[in-house]
């Protein structure tokens, strides 16, 4: 299952990083200044009775370190040379005969339309395929999200369908659309 976490993966002008402690103070500023222009893509929980607030960052990183060390999900913080420019996550990673997981990312305002996310896509697919040898990756988006279609469809992955209700999303269950890649290499 792969290499022993944490890794980094190198891209051209991005690269992926798994969150630190020390990242706090950045990841905070950034997802602080991009609130508003986040919000209505952001997963959210419905409410239910024994919801607690949410984490806080050093239990999120320490939730995400160990689920990426049992191999289920792998997050990665989005950098371009010292900034902190989005995050990208490989979810639901499951082996055995289906050999898959789907892909979810946000990005810094600042930062969006200059091919960074598309990197991103790009460079935690091949992980996925090369080192993980997925078979099938998906990225689940809500139909109005044209930049993120367009991120889907420039990193190769296909149009499969409509999954109505999908997930909870800014408060409500929200209609997605998933788009596919397939690991052409693994039999």
């Amino acid at each position: 299952m792969g290499q022993p976490w944490p890794v980094i993966l190198n891209g051209d002008e991005i690269y992926l990083r798994p969150l630190r402690f020390r990242d706090r103070t950045q990841w905070n500023h950034v997802r602080g200044e991009n609130r508003a222009w986040l919000s209505p893509w952001e997963a959210t929980v419905p409410p239910i009775d024994s919801q607690s607030a949410l984490p806080s960052f050093f239990d999120m990183v320490r939730t995400l370190n160990s689920e990426a060390r049992f191999g289920r999900s792998f997050s990665f913080a989005v950098w371009h040379q010292r900034n902190l420019v989005g995050q990208i996550s490989l979810g639901g990673v499951i082996y055995g005969a289906l050999r898959g997981g789907h892909i979810g990312y946000w990005i810094d305002k600042n930062y969006a339309n200059k091919g960074f996310t598309t990197a991103a896509v790009e460079i935690l697919s091949a992980y996925a395929f090369d080192v993980l040898e997925l078979h099938r990756v998906e990225i689940n988006l809500r139909p109005e999200n044209a930049a993120s279609r367009r991120v889907a469809e420039k990193a190769g992955y296909t149009f499969e369908g409509e999954r109505p209700r999908y997930l909870h999303i800014d408060g409500d269950w929200r209609d997605h659309i998933t788009f596919v890649k397939e690991n052409s290499t693994l039999k």
